[in-house]
């Protein structure tokens, strides 16, 4: 299958073009059945991993994604652009290597590394877009669905990053998103605004405080930890304004009969979720994690300019 690269950095969800988007979910569907087909792709590069936050998922799946596709990887810990400028440090490293994966607590981070970087940046989570997340939970609906179009995607709890990506991946492929938070708590206006202009096929976004009508035939409930890394301070006051946001069993009743339940870990059981629901019948939480790997490995061979695939 011929690997076509997109063009530049991947800093954001729509940084892919639509056509870009389905070749990447095309190409995990591929990675996750053949992985052998891609083996030696990305023999002689190396990727730089800037992460300011703790990772097990992304840190682990990046460097398994890079070493099984052929390629090697350098992990560095610690506050970006702290010891020397942010130009500075794209400006070395694109002498070393291939491409960037950053993890970073601003999206300026990603964006200024982007700029003065020439080899491709990846965002591996910032405070408005968690893309890698967002294409491999994506992939999970379409393998356990078999289709898009038209489902229905729950998502309760804080407005962050992962409802940000996930909002405009579902919705540039027909799928209707609906979010519930509490007030005050509610996703960034103007990234509602551009996935409501990149909708298709008739996708509906729909933003409430009321968990139960969002959850309401929905075929897939997803929740994430209601105070996430840097917002420990505000946790007590979390927890109280969501604690009637929980996905628990009766929740999940509100939802399709065979309705998906997910969470881009780590979870808080007894918090945003229970351990019975993260333990049901409905529950795909582990296959989004291993689709982390999948959807970056499809990632990596689509930005990185030397990289190909075997047919």
């Amino acid at each position: 299958m011929p690997v076509l690269a997109a063009a530049g950095d991947l800093r954001r969800d729509q940084d892919l073009t639509a056509r870009e988007l389905r070749l990447l979910l095309d190409l995990t569907h591929d990675l996750a059945g053949h992985p052998e087909r891609y083996r030696d792709s990305l023999r002689g590069s190396y990727l730089a991993l800037l992460f300011e936050k703790p990772s097990l998922r992304t840190r682990l799946t990046f460097e398994l994604a890079i070493a099984q596709l052929g390629g090697g990887s350098v992990y560095t810990t610690g506050p970006i652009g702290e010891r020397e400028p942010v130009k500075d440090v794209a400006r070395n490293l694109e002498r070393w290597v291939q491409g960037i994966v950053a993890r970073t607590f601003t999206q300026q981070t990603v964006d200024d590394l982007a700029h003065w970087s020439s080899v491709p940046v990846i965002n591996a989570l910032s405070d408005l877009y968690h893309p890698c997340q967002a294409f491999a939970d994506i992939a999970v609906l379409e393998r356990h669905f078999h289709r898009l179009e038209g489902l229905k995607l729950a998502f309760i709890g804080d407005g962050n990053n992962v409802a940000h990506s996930l909002m405009i991946s579902a919705a540039r492929l027909g799928v209707h998103f609906a979010i519930a938070n509490p007030p005050g708590y509610d996703p960034r206006p103007e990234i509602v605004a551009e996935a409501r202009k990149l909708a298709a096929h008739g996708a509906k976004i729909a933003l409430t405080h009321d968990a139960e009508e969002a959850v309401r035939s929905a075929d897939a409930v997803y929740t994430d930890v209601w105070a996430s890394m840097g917002q420990e301070h505000e946790a007590f006051q979390r927890n109280v304004h969501f604690e009637s946001y929980r996905v628990d069993e009766a929740l999940m009743k509100k939802a399709a009969r065979n309705a998906v339940f997910m969470h881009c870990l780590p979870a808080k059981r007894g918090q945003e979720t229970t351990d019975a629901v993260m333990e049901s019948r409905h529950s795909v939480v582990f296959d989004q994690a291993e689709y982390r790997l999948h959807a970056q490995k499809a990632l990596l061979l689509m930005l990185l300019p030397a990289s190909g695939a075997n047919s």
